[in-house]
């Protein structure tokens, strides 16, 4: 089954096409990779995904629900993690995970699996006592990934999640989002500009550039109908031809 369905997606702002014509789809229980350069329309296509944005034209469905006509219903079943996440600085860790889960759970035993499975995800231990404003930048994005997955949602949209990670705290968020995935069986569409976590987590990807799609595919295909070593030397050929 086919999870996300993109077609013929336009988006302008002004006289700038963000969005030039893509389509692809995101089928279940996938982890789904768009890369490119800055300025690509990677985070504009997340921000549509995730009902934030407005299509100019074309169509977008999750799960069976039109982003355009059922937003509601799309926002029920999704979560979405932007790249520059915030959260009230003044609670704790513990108390940011309660608060969000109060809006998604309908008992207080929800709420209290909600927040273990966050702890869990988050990974930061006894510093989820403390006030956020303590935390570093790594503390903070792996509590914002936190509250995004908690609630398990059907489709969760990634903008850069290892942002601000040092290296050790990345590997764990991606061998997390690996078992999360088969655990329960969550469809993950993400964008990074780490070329290698790209190339170990996404089953497959689409590369964009000034708009428009330019080559999709499994990892290993691509580098090898690219006589590439790695995504990256892919990323590179790629949009060298299309400069």
């Amino acid at each position: 089954m086919d999870a996300v369905i993109v077609e013929d997606l336009h988006k302008y702002f002004g006289k700038i096409k963000a969005v030039d014509g893509i389509s692809f789809r995101v089928r279940e229980r996938e982890i789904f990779g768009l890369i490119g350069p800055n300025g690509a329309g990677k985070t504009t296509t997340l921000r549509i995904l995730a009902t934030l944005l407005k299509p100019t034209s074309g169509k977008v469905i999750i799960f069976d629900h039109d982003v355009v006509k059922e937003p509601m219903e799309v926002r029920r079943i999704i979560s979405y993690l932007p790249e520059e996440a915030g959260a009230y600085e003044q609670l704790t860790g513990y108390e940011y995970l309660r608060f969000m889960a109060g809006f998604v759970a309908r008992s207080s035993e929800e709420v209290d699996k909600m927040v273990e499975l966050g702890a869990e995800i988050s990974g930061l231990g006894e510093r989820l006592k403390d006030k956020i404003k303590t935390y570093s930048k790594g503390m903070k994005r792996r509590l914002a990934l936190a509250r995004a997955l908690m609630f398990i949602p059907k489709l969760a949209i990634l903008d850069e999640p290892t942002s601000g990670l040092d290296v050790i705290h990345a590997y764990h968020i991606r061998e997390m989002l690996k078992d999360f995935v088969k655990k329960y069986g969550v469809t993950i569409v993400l964008s990074s500009h780490n070329m290698l976590e790209i190339e170990y987590l996404c089953d497959r990807v689409v590369i964009m550039h000034k708009g428009k799609i330019i080559a999709e595919g499994e990892p290993r295909k691509l580098c090898e109908e690219h006589n590439a070593e790695n995504l990256e030397e892919v990323f590179v050929k790629e949009v060298m031809v299309h400069a």
